[in-house]
């Protein structure tokens, strides 16, 4: 308890200026530069058009902006950010441990931990506010940012829900994604003032105040982002109309990720219509083209058919198509660039047959360092027809294993083949993939591969080429070899 006559060192909310009022120089800095930006014919243009966030005076008025110490806000309920364990050191968990006593820590223990995107509750105990609102912020990575905003924006949402199952009055949010995290910062302020922004609009009638506690460093992000989703007048909002982000999430600000709607019609198709097949595929085109409209039958019935060997040619080639599509679609989704980094898999020209000939570089592959699982991704989503191979014995299981998903392979060549190599050809051929034998090729020399695929064709680079006049016996009319080099 502070001493009589002594000045608290907690902040009352109700004396913060909220949103709607102006704050000082920095807002008017922040509206001139905005005025600079707007253009006579695009306000005409946008005129026409409604702003997803209008402009509304009572949402504002529940908003503050606050820079300082979230832990130090007299309110009804805080929100600390903190790990799945509850036990994570950064500045905002330090400082409301610090100040709510060690009776805080006792009562986590009890939590046994929570879930990225969860929130959480305990007492106050001696901070100015009644409770402590616990959430676990999303680690970001660039590859799976999908996830990352669905995860940011249950916390927020999370917290929100808590604060109006309890009756809430106010509720003080510090910035849930912390540095640790490596959540970008603007990325996560435009989910956090939208999904606050949708849920007042939807079922905020009973909280009064929703105060952003940041720092120096975040403050500017807010105060830039801010107008965008809770614009002070109808000029801000036109304003700020065309700086929006293309995603700004549904109704309840919860990340739209459209390849996972499932979009029906309302009446895909009349089986009682005698128009044809063709009507009845052109209206079921219109359920969509995601993994969901594309289900046919029983899909155990389908692969028991397929063991049984028991399938039409024309159900086989569509199964194969679609499995194939489906294999092009994560090598769309992955992370390649490390396999392209080694330069050890490209795409060259054609053999006598005119089908396409896909190279491997065995000698630049570091098997026991590299994700095999990302190199099968990359050559099942390329080669077409033909695949060579150069070098690295011990890759023969690796190309069997792809062979399965590549029911057109025509031809596989191995470059100066070894009696390991030669061992392991045959075993997997004969026990683990069949119908390959006759497929497989092993070429002792250049002058025996050009009697398959003209020297034109095949598309030579200097590293390769070293490794092959140091290894493999050439013609005396093939030692020049430059001509095949792009």
């Amino acid at each position: 308890m502070d001493p009589l006559g002594a000045r608290s060192q907690f902040v009352e909310v109700q004396n913060l200026p909220t949103w709607d009022q102006p704050q000082g120089v920095q807002d008017e800095v922040d509206g001139e530069n905005l005025l600079m930006e707007e253009d006579d014919q695009l306000t005409n243009q946008l005129n026409s058009f409604e702003s997803p966030f209008p402009f509304r005076q009572d949402i504002n008025s529940k908003i503050v902006l606050f820079n300082g110490d979230v832990a130090l806000l007299n309110c009804t309920a805080i929100v600390n950010t903190s790990n799945e364990t509850l036990t994570d050191k950064n500045p905002v968990s330090d400082s409301i441990h610090r100040n709510s006593g060690p009776e805080l820590r006792d009562e986590l223990l009890k939590l046994k931990g929570c879930r990225t995107g969860e929130a959480k509750m305990t007492e106050g105990f001696n901070l100015a506010a009644r409770f402590i609102i616990h959430t676990v912020g999303p680690k970001y990575k660039a590859k799976y940012r999908t996830a990352a905003e669905s995860s940011l924006y249950s916390c927020y949402r999370n917290v929100m829900q808590l604060a109006k199952e309890h009756a809430m009055a106010s509720v003080g949010f510090c910035v849930v994604s912390t540095v640790k995290r490596a959540y970008p910062l603007e990325d996560a302020t435009h989910i956090a003032l939208r999904t606050i922004r949708r849920f007042l609009e939807n079922h905020g009638e009973n909280i009064e105040m929703v105060v952003f506690a940041v720092s120096g460093v975040e403050e500017p992000v807010y105060r830039k982002l801010m107008p965008l989703y809770y614009p002070r007048s109808k000029k801000e909002e036109r304003i700020g109309l065309p700086l929006l982000p293309a995603n700004i999430g549904n109704s309840e600000g919860e990340p739209v990720v459209p390849e996972r709607q499932i979009r029906i019609a309302e009446k895909p198709g009349n089986l009682e219509d005698d128009s044809g097949d063709d009507s009845l595929e052109s209206d079921l085109g219109l359920v969509g083209s995601h993994a969901f409209a594309r289900m046919e039958g029983d899909v155990d019935k389908q692969r028991k058919l397929i063991l049984q060997g028991q399938m039409s040619e024309a159900a086989q080639q569509k199964q194969h198509q679609r499995n194939y599509n489906r294999w092009l679609c994560r090598a769309r989704a992955e992370d390649l660039s490390d396999i392209a980094a080694l330069k050890a898999l490209y795409q060259t020209g054609v053999d006598l047959c005119g089908r396409t000939v896909m190279v491997v570089v065995g000698r630049n592959i570091p098997v026991t360092l590299i994700d095999m699982e990302k190199l099968t991704i990359c050559v099942i989503s390329n080669w077409l027809d033909v695949l060579i191979m150069f070098q690295k014995p011990f890759l023969a299981r690796f190309s069997f294993c792809v062979f399965r998903f590549k029911k057109n392979l025509r031809a596989f060549y191995f470059i100066h083949p070894t009696f390991r190599s030669k061992v392991s050809t045959w075993f997997f051929t004969t026990f683990s993939v069949s119908g390959l034998k006759e497929k497989v090729h092993h070429i002792e020399n250049l002058q025996q591969l050009f009697t398959c695929i003209l020297p034109e064709q095949i598309d030579i680079p200097p590293f390769v080429l070293d490794c092959l006049r140091a290894v493999l016996p050439l013609a005396p009319s093939q030692r020049n070899t430059s001509h095949f080099i792009s």
